[in-house]
């Protein structure tokens, strides 16, 4: 029996149509994924499932009852809920007072001790590990999202939609989740899944239907019917050429990056990096590798300036600048795509053309003196959005209304203007289609022809090994080896990350 049928869906925004004619349906007890090119129109879809957007035409029926949402807390009444790639939690209040907002039927007076108890239990099941009695901003992005499915796990949803959920875990979180997604269906709830990792999607699903460009071209097909290729196909219309970013090695210049023994603290004042000792040199993609919550975060916001050293000195291009201000070193050539997009890269409620020169609000061609020139910032954008195929989306649209794929590229497209001596690249393809990904990939690679210096911050082992001239293995705050290219495989770098120093002679 279906869970969910959709039909004839149609919606636009201003300028942009999301969704045409779509038609949908997911039965109960399976995973069906979701997949499509960023700005295909899949969150569109499932936001209108879930009650955030009215549809401008078509129906929807659950458990084949014809159904009007007008809000996500309709939508949760008939038990669907779900997970965006950001995250809608209230940073400064506790993971269960986080899990606590909305839920009704809470006492006036509550017992806090075996409500976190509940929500122990809970994450106990689902295998989502994450302590309830700690503040949301301490968290890591892996860990909101645990919070984000607990939440709707714990409000009756019986079906779960996830936005990319795997976009920011490691391949054994991955791994872990996909179990768990595939014990919620197990319980006969449906699981929709959108996801851009193809070999991922094979592993979990049951069926899998396709947008493209608004429009259902696929639906409901058996996985064991398609191959890796026929869904990628089926995406972009076109067969998508595997392994066309792989780099070639490229001997680094001089040292653009210098670390020496720089030490830092988290956001609650604990040891997050200690006596870091890293160089990146011209032209030289270097990764870091490391579970999430290793330092990684820290290390990012040490180099650009957002985060202070309490140890240890910073040098770019031999000058010193461990006291120099995150705006004076982006004007010295420091670049950052952050792991939070819309949190620490973008202002979600600014246009688009605001964003792209916030870096560069204050000199040409975009300025002149302290006078902005308006048509020349649009003309900036408008340059930007052609050239890193940024479509469907205009200057003067709002930021937050551009599909995930959208943002990050305007974030890249942004800090690549700068024409960085040195570009720290955190997560730069997360939640991106394959062909997406691949272009973002040869920004980077053309980035470092050109001179500049790439530090890539990633926990997708497969892109670091594809990308980096050396890989720095990050273990609770501490380089613990750094392998070249030609040293590195999975085994050894999976070691490295679970803190085994049992590693090859040869690594320095």
């Amino acid at each position: 029996m279906n869970a969910v049928e959709m039909t004839g869906i149609d919606k636009a925004f201003p300028g942009v149509v999301a969704n045409r004619a779509v038609d949908f349906e997911a039965r109960w007890g399976e995973v069906h994924a979701l997949l499509g090119e960023n700005g295909a129109g899949k969150t569109t879809l499932m936001s209108i499932l879930a009650g955030l957007y009215r549809p401008d035409a078509g129906h929807i029926a659950i458990d084949s009852h014809p159904v009007v949402f007008h809000s996500p807390k309709d939508a949760i009444q008939h038990g669907v809920g779900m997970v965006y790639q950001h995250y809608r939690l209230v940073a400064s209040q506790t993971v269960a007072e986080n899990l606590l907002l909305g839920l009704p039927g809470v006492p006036f007076r509550l017992n806090a001790g075996a409500f976190i108890r509940q929500a122990r239990e809970l994450a106990g099941r689902y295998h989502l590990r994450v302590d309830p009695s700690r503040p949301v901003w301490q968290l890591s992005v892996g860990e909101q999202q645990r919070v984000e499915i607990l939440k709707t796990l714990q409000r009756g949803a019986r079906i779960l939609i996830l936005d990319e959920p795997t976009a920011v875990l490691t391949p054994q979180e991955s791994e872990d989740l996909m179990h768990t997604l595939r014990q919620i269906a197990q319980e006969n709830r449906t699981v929709i899944l959108i996801s851009h990792k193809l070999e991922e999607v094979r592993s979990v699903a049951d069926r899998v239907s396709v947008l493209r460009m608004g429009r259902a071209v696929a639906k409901g097909i058996p996985i064991g019917d398609v191959s890796t290729r026929d869904l990628a196909t089926l995406m972009v219309g076109e067969e998508v050429r595997a392994d066309s970013t792989i780099r070639a090695h490229v001997p680094g210049g001089n040292a653009r990056l210098q670390l020496e023994d720089v030490s830092a603290v988290d956001d609650r004042g604990l040891p997050a990096l200690r006596s870091v000792t890293l160089n990146v040199a011209a032209g030289e993609i270097v990764g870091v590798a490391g579970v999430a919550g290793n330092g990684q975060h820290e290390l990012a916001q040490l180099i650009t300036g957002l985060r202070a050293t309490t140890g240890g000195r910073l040098r770019l291009d031999g000058r010193d600048i461990t006291s120099a201000s995150a705006r004076d070193r982006a004007r010295r050539g420091i670049a950052h795509i952050p792991e939070d997009r819309l949190g620490e890269g973008l202002v979600g409620n600014l246009t688009v053309a605001d964003n792209a020169i916030l870096r560069s609000y204050d000199r040409p061609p975009v300025a002149r003196g302290p006078l902005l020139l308006s048509r020349q910032i649009i003309r900036f954008t408008q340059t930007l959005l052609d050239r890193f195929s940024i479509r469907g989306t205009k200057p003067d649209s709002i930021t937050r209304l551009l599909s995930g794929g959208q943002l990050q590229r305007l974030l890249l497209a942004r800090e690549m203007a700068l024409e960085p001596r040195l570009l720290v690249a955190v997560h730069p393809t997360r939640g991106l289609d394959v062909a997406a990904m691949q272009q973002v990939q040869a920004w980077l690679i053309s980035a470092s022809l050109d001179g500049a210096g790439i530090l890539l911050i990633s926990e997708d082992l497969d892109e670091i090994l594809q990308l980096s001239d050396r890989i720095a293995v990050l273990y609770e705050g501490q380089i613990i080896g750094t392998v070249t290219r030609d040293e590195a495989d999975r085994s050894t770098i999976g070691l490295m990350m679970a803190g085994s120093h049992s590693v090859p002679a040869s690594v320095v």
